[in-house]
């Protein structure tokens, strides 16, 4: 994937799938420190042992659509390819972490790509679904949280096109250009 919020948006939709309530979207982007840093944690079902070893090859997948698994394994691919790390840990009914950091100048390093439209995506898909996304870089610290906006919309729904809308302004606000 060219771009590292597609890979977010692929890894977070596998946090849909194990049921999670939470998702918790955090990007560190620091120019100082050269580095970018992402992580995806969710409350979901959560892997055992074997199946946290098995998810970083490309031909292993819980899917019966398909035969292959791309998400989580070309994120660790791409992390590396940069000399950034990868890591993951999971626990059977307390979720999953996904933790990959990419050297920010690296010539093989993805644009973060629209981060914005990724947070719509996943906020559209499933208004039960609370969400924190965070956004770090060496001058702004933005945090969202959904179910605060939730508590404020009261019986309106999340996931409705004007309030969808509105988070999307309020995210390009609040974001770096």
């Amino acid at each position: 994937m060219d771009e590292l919020a597609l890979n977010i948006l692929d890894i977070a939709y596998n946090s849909v799938r194990a049921q999670s309530t939470l998702i918790l979207i955090s990007i560190i982007d620091s120019e100082k420190k050269n580095m970018i840093e992402i992580c995806i944690e969710d409350n979901g079902c959560g892997m055992d042992t074997d199946m946290v070893k098995k998810v970083t090859d490309p031909f292993y997948t819980t899917r019966t659509t398909r035969q292959v698994g791309l998400g989580i394994p070309l994120f660790k691919e791409n992390a590396e390819l940069t000399g950034g790390k990868f890591y993951i840990s999971s626990k059977i009914n307390h979720g999953t972490k996904v933790k990959a950091t990419f050297i920010k100048d690296h010539i093989d390093t993805p644009i973060l790509g629209d981060i914005v439209e990724t947070m719509i995506t996943l906020i559209q898909s499933n208004e039960n679904i609370d969400y924190i996304f965070e956004y770090k870089n060496d001058d702004i610290d933005f945090m969202m949280k959904t179910s605060e906006m939730k508590d404020i919309l009261g019986d309106v729904k999340i996931n409705e096109p004007e309030v969808l809308l509105w988070i999307k302004d309020y995210m390009k606000e609040g974001l770096p250009k």
